[in-house]
């Protein structure tokens, strides 16, 4: 293995690229349009253009991935976590290439990555179960028929994928017909499928999993336990190492299996296998990630494992560096720095970062895919960055959260910052008993959380470096800082043309008490009330997405609704008013 080509992008791009230099392996960057000056594409020894915005254009486009793969003379791929990287179509295509794949094979991605399956396999390992379906469901009606089977609340999943997308729980049967459709569209959005299935929901769960590796030699290490039960729309925002407040019965149950259903799966590579654990301490087989997971440096920094460095040495054909599974040296805690202001429901909020401090100190490590000066482009996952603090102990560990999060600075666009401030301060959080399960920010946080301040000057500096493609080959180039703004303030200018000639409504428009306006940036996914209908206060208007998650916009008033003449599938932006309510 000598050149790694990664399919990825953002800040687990630029950490694939840190593990390749450490193992003296040449590292190769892809891009869409957007990515062009991303931090990934400075760090990597080569970078290619994929050409395009979308990601089904481009990160998901696998005859482009492996054009480049073999344009760039890469002799692997590293799939990173999203995207691809449970594929089981792209694994075997990069294989049939004769390339290194970075991960399980293809057929334990299928059926492990397949929900439906993965629970049959997990049956016959032995694993702790929840009710659900038998395979997929075709219809809301199906999914109607399994809640009046077994009850409410249920938990709707996309089969193919993760992340918190094509996932919708359930608690009025009014509702199960809208949420299998939203829960089909992301799915089909996110992973280029939307089979979905359902099963019975655990009412206020903690979210806890085992990291797993495993090499061609038999050899299935588990290292440890994490729990990220901080979760808004079923996606993780904080993760720990290892799992606090388990009993040593529930800590063992969920590490033996974890290592039954990786061996009844023949897996390798690294993995992450999921549970759910109820407020009385049943446990339940969730799914398993065939991939390195957002939250792996938790478990890197308090087990002592490079997991990237394990990724390749498998790939390898290597043994594990492991012998058995280790012991845990401390507590660390995961901060994830998304592009979302909590103060209004973590609506994505792509821009800029116009500057940036890190803090520093005993037991701090920033992961991150952007720097002062980069843009958080909206057309993929608002993450670009992840504090990590680690200390002697949970109580350390937080009290080092608290100065890091402090010192922490994003300033150019809304992010998640002021909802980790308030967090470590929670007792539900910080304390014994533990109170967190999944479902806990939005019940009990979300309502009292400041929204975020973006505003700051442009970042000083004379010159600055631009991302420029000859033959579609990413070059640096520095430029003076003066001229990049004369540009940009022309591009703006012509921008704002065109968007006056189109009738779009600004970022005032709402002060029109009737109108129902864009909270962001997004695509009009659907309407969900017709031109003329009589609605109440609250009743969902539209469904726009962004970053790969859809939001519901809901009427501010009861009243008629006159929509805008806007179809399905068109962008819209912050402030635009898509209806009005009269």
């Amino acid at each position: 293995m000598k050149k790694v080509l990664i399919a990825n992008r953002g800040e687990i791009a630029v950490r694939i690229v840190r593990a390749c230099a450490d193992a003296q392996i040449a590292s190769v960057a892809i891009y869409a349009d957007p990515d062009a000056d991303a931090l990934h594409v400075r760090l990597a020894d080569e970078a290619y253009a994929l050409g395009g915005t979308s990601a089904a254009e481009t990160y998901l486009d696998i005859e482009k991935v492996l054009a480049t793969a073999r344009r760039s003379g890469a002799d692997a791929v590293h799939p990173g976590y999203g995207f691809l990287s449970e594929n089981a179509d792209f694994a075997a295509a990069v294989i049939e290439a004769g390339l290194t794949w970075i991960g399980p094979k293809p057929a334990v991605i299928s059926a492990l990555g397949n929900k439906v399956s993965a629970r049959e396999l997990a049956q016959r390992a032995g694993a702790p179960l929840a009710p659900g379906s038998d395979g997929p469901v075709g219809s809301g009606a199906g999914v109607r028929a399994f809640a009046e089977e077994h009850g409410l609340p249920i938990i709707i999943k996309a089969a193919h994928g993760g992340g918190g997308r094509g996932m919708k729980v359930v608690h009025e049967v009014e509702e199960v017909e809208a949420a299998f459709e939203s829960a089909v569209r992301e799915a089909v959005t996110a992973f280029g499928r939307g089979e979905c299935f359902v099963e019975r929901f655990l009412d206020r769960p903690r979210h806890v999993e085992a990291q797993v590796v495993a090499d061609e030699h038999g050899n299935v290490v588990v290292v440890g336990t994490r729990d990220c039960s901080l979760q808004r729309r079923s996606q993780k925002l904080v993760e720990e190492a290892p799992a606090p407040f388990l009993t040593d019965a529930q800590r063992t149950e969920i590490h033996e299996a974890a290592r039954r259903i990786c061996r009844e799966a023949g897996y390798t590579g690294a993995g992450t296998v999921e549970f759910m654990v109820a407020a009385d301490g049943l446990i339940s087989f969730l799914e398993v990630n065939t991939r390195l997971q957002v939250e792996h440096p938790v478990t890197e920094e308090v087990y002592g494992v490079d997991l990237v460095a394990e990724q390749l040495r498998i790939a390898r054909g290597e043994r594990l560096s492991l012998a058995e599974d280790p012991q845990p040296t401390g507590h660390a805690i995961e901060f994830r720095l998304n592009a979302e202001d909590p103060a209004l429901g973590f609506l994505p909020t792509p821009g800029p970062v116009t500057a940036m401090a890190l803090p520093t100190g005993p037991g701090v490590r920033v992961d991150s895919g952007v720097v002062a000066g980069s843009v958080v482009p909206g057309h993929y996952d608002s993450l670009f960055a992840k504090l990590i603090v680690r200390g002697a102990d949970r109580d350390q560990a937080l009290r080092r959260a608290r100065l890091a999060l402090a010192e922490l600075r994003i300033e150019g666009l809304p992010t998640v910052l002021p909802f980790h401030r308030a967090v470590v301060r929670e007792a539900d959080f910080t304390d014994s008993p533990f109170r967190v399960d999944t479902t806990w920010i939005e019940r009990e946080l979300t309502g009292r959380l400041a929204a975020s301040d973006p505003a700051a000057p442009a970042p000083d500096g004379s010159r600055r470096e631009v991302t420029i493609e000859v033959d579609g080959r990413a070059v640096r180039l520095g430029l003076p800082a003066d001229l990049l703004g004369a540009l940009g303030a022309l591009g703006a200018s012509a921008a704002g043309g065109s968007a006056a000639s189109g009738g779009a409504d600004g970022p005032d428009a709402g002060a029109d008490e009737g109108a129902l306006a864009a909270p962001m940036d997004g695509t009009l996914v659907a309407w969900r009330a017709e031109d003329g209908q009589s609605v109440e206060e609250g009743a969902v208007i539209a469904v726009l997405e962004a970053m790969k998650m859809e939001t519901e916009v809901r009427s501010p008033r009861a009243g008629s609704v006159r929509r805008e003449a806007l179809e399905a599938g068109t962008a819209v932006s912050r402030g635009q008013v898509l209806a009005r309510i009269g």
